[in-house]
């Protein structure tokens, strides 16, 4: 299927299937095919095809060699009454090596002398075995002798077996799950910030050659059959273990593109077949067992699940969950229904491939012969049919998490729809949640518009807990960039229309900020543009999720103690473009300043020149310093009373934390 060799320098002997393909990668990398049934393909060498070949088997001819220590190819033993014709055995024979090789190779028999001019002795002997049916691998290999010993002798029972195990040890192989909740505006797991990066699952792409694996990303719903690892059906164990030591605290998950990797090609033609190309990306939904898809496959069913991709979320979540990771759920895949052409041919929603009447338009009318925009219908909640099968989708998706705390719930990948449907998902949410007593944490993430008027709605904003800056930014010197929902653009198409600009530092704190001060009961993350550069801005403004090498564990416990110290003068002079020269997140018994360095984005050291007039209960404090780039954590001061105002002195660009003793 174009995805390379699968060998070289092979031989097929004495083989039988529907078709054979026998190809020749180079002149020096022969493969042969020799006396095989079968439709063939290829051009590599074909010999005595449609012909029995004798030794009747390669392998245990090669075997009896070894044993022999000589060239002489003897079948005794090997498959009784199925000999060479006089005159074309390889060598007299050596019965000694035929007897070994009997005992250690089994191959099975067929019969393969048959004269079209048989006597009448033998005519009548051959129609008496004509009534058995012939002996098929499967039935051998089931009426093989079964010869190891299994005696138990003196082998103990395992429930015999008593291991002592200490306390510890006995915690240790039994991980607790941790609490995750949203806890005075931060997104928290036993009390404790999360921090962390984030891994962006693979759309679409991808194949199993051995050099491609190490670039395949982690995809826990990809399926590659009988292969696991890294670009083909990831080990859940692994993508935990890898995260928690790259410091990724997301796995930002969606379902994939399409199906088969044949629609990489990015044609919208119908498949002649079903012969699908792994690494295969599962849907959310079961396939019917009925009808043809575009793929080939039988058509979707949007009512029922597929057991296998929801198995592996909720496998990966539990297992996460221990771990203090995130499982960011995003309900849908806008890039399914915009851009390109492509995008919706295999869509399960798509009329053609589905059994529920979703009513698209088919044949699909497809802008300029290449382009989709069916984002309109696709959102439209107005349609009887379509609208209840969203409302089973959302509540599946509910369901199917509500036992895992560490699950974020988002309305879709790349949203920048309308304003109506994240209405609609919302209400389907505030439904489950009535009929359930469940509250999983759910997440906005929009464009702006749509994310201020779902805030300013008083029943609404009540099921969002957390409030996700992603679709748009606050602009280095520039009015804030922000496309509007609804507008059947997808993210990248708005981009080309407006200059995207930059975010910095303080445009990141500003934007986190705002958040903040106007929703103190929700926590606000931010996902947009080069946002993993402004970690300590996002946390500074009291943000939750930022991207920090900070590990250490009671530093990340005091933080969500602690408010961000601003007013909606700062937020003025923030919208002025003027960052002052450090930031305060302060509460009852810590204290965390950081110093970026004069407002410059990147910083810079400014040796003794920072200070900061900072109002304390008075007490005993520990004075620590932060590096803002290892974040490794550094004791300045084990003791130090400090009165109730207090001047601070930054000797550098970074953090300093001062823990009440």
């Amino acid at each position: 299927n174009g995805a390379g060799w699968n060998t070289a320098n092979s031989l097929a002997w004495q083989c039988t299937a529907s078709v054979i393909t026998c190809d020749s990668p180079t002149a020096d990398a022969r493969n042969y095919a020799y006396g095989c049934w079968a439709q063939y393909k290829g051009k590599g060498p074909w010999g005595q095809s449609n012909n029995h070949v004798y030794p009747r088997s390669i392998y245990a001819a090669q075997l009896t060699e070894r044993i022999a220590g000589n060239k002489e190819a003897a079948e005794e033993g090997i498959s009784a009454g199925d000999k060479a014709p006089a005159g074309t055995e390889t060598g007299a024979g050596d019965s000694s090596a035929a007897e070994a090789v009997a005992t250690r190779c089994r191959v099975l028999p067929r019969l393969t002398k048959a004269t079209s001019s048989p006597t009448v002795e033998a005519a009548m002997r051959l129609a008496q075995e004509a009534y058995e049916p012939l002996l098929t691998l499967e039935q051998w290999i089931a009426d093989a002798p079964f010869t190891a010993d299994v005696t138990a002798d003196k082998a103990k029972l395992i429930d015999d077996i008593k291991i002592k195990q200490s306390k510890a040890q006995a915690n240790a192989s039994t991980p607790q799950k941790k609490a995750y909740a949203v806890a005075d505006g931060y997104l928290v797991a036993d009390g404790a910030l999360l921090a962390g990066s984030r891994l962006k699952v693979r759309w679409w792409n991808g194949n199993i050659r051995p050099s491609y694996l190490p670039k395949g990303g982690m995809h826990i719903t990809r399926f590659v059959p009988d292969m696991e690892g890294l670009g083909l059906t990831d080990r859940i164990d692994t993508v935990v273990a890898t995260m928690k030591r790259n410091h990724t605290l997301v796995l930002d998950h969606n379902y994939g593109l399409w199906y088969d990797r044949r629609r990489d090609d990015h044609e919208r033609i119908r498949r002649h077949d079903g012969d699908v190309w792994p690494p295969f990306f599962e849907q959310a939904f079961a396939r019917s067992g009925e009808g043809r898809a575009w793929d080939g496959l039988s058509q979707y069913d949007l009512t029922q699940p597929n057991a296998w991709y929801w198995g592996r979320l909720q496998e990966f979540a539990g297992k996460a969950e221990t771990q203090g990771l995130l499982l960011f759920h995003q309900d849908y895949f806008q890039h399914n229904i915009i851009e390109a052409g492509a995008h919706w041919v295999d869509c399960p929603w798509r009329t053609a491939n589905n059994v529920n009447a979703t009513d698209f338009p088919e044949p699909v009318n497809f802008a300029g012969d290449k382009r989709i925009f069916v984002a309109d219908m696709f959102y439209d909640v107005t349609h009887p049919t379509r609208r209840e099968l969203h409302r089973n989708y959302i509540r599946q998706c509910l369901s199917a998490m509500a036992d895992y705390g560490n699950v974020v719930h988002l309305v879709s990948e790349e949203y920048t729809g309308p304003l109506h449907f994240v209405e609609f998902w919302l209400d389907c949410i505030l439904e489950w949640e009535q009929e359930t007593g469940r509250h999983p944490i759910i997440a906005l993430s929009t464009t702006r518009d749509v994310q201020d008027a779902i805030l300013a709605d008083p029943v609404r904003s009540k099921a969002i807990d957390l409030i996700d800056i992603h679709y748009w930014h606050y602009r280095q010197g520039d009015t804030p960039y922000t496309p509007e929902g609804g507008r059947n653009l997808a993210p990248r198409q708005h981009a080309r229309l407006v200059k995207v600009g930059r975010m910095g530092y303080a445009e990141a704190y500003r934007a986190v900020l705002e958040y903040r001060l106007n929703h103190p009961d929700k926590a606000v993350t931010l996902s947009a543009q080069n946002y993993t550069d402004y970690g300590w801005a996002v946390l500074m403004a009291g943000g939750s999720c930022p991207v920090l090498p900070v590990t250490d564990e009671a530093f990340l416990a005091a933080i969500p103690r602690m408010r961000p110290v601003a007013t909606a003068d700062d937020l003025a002079t923030l919208a002025d473009g003027t960052l002052p020269p450090c930031q305060l997140l302060q509460g009852d018994s810590s204290v965390v300043v950081y110093f970026n360095g004069q407002g410059s984005e990147k910083g810079q050291d400014g040796e003794g020149q920072s200070s900061v007039s900072l109002t304390l209960s008075p007490g005993n404090y520990a004075l620590h310093y932060i590096d803002p780039t290892t974040g490794e954590v550094s004791l300045l001061k084990k003791r130090v009373k400090l009165p109730e105002v207090y001047e601070l002195q930054a000797s550098r660009r970074g953090a300093y934390w001062l823990q009440k003793l």
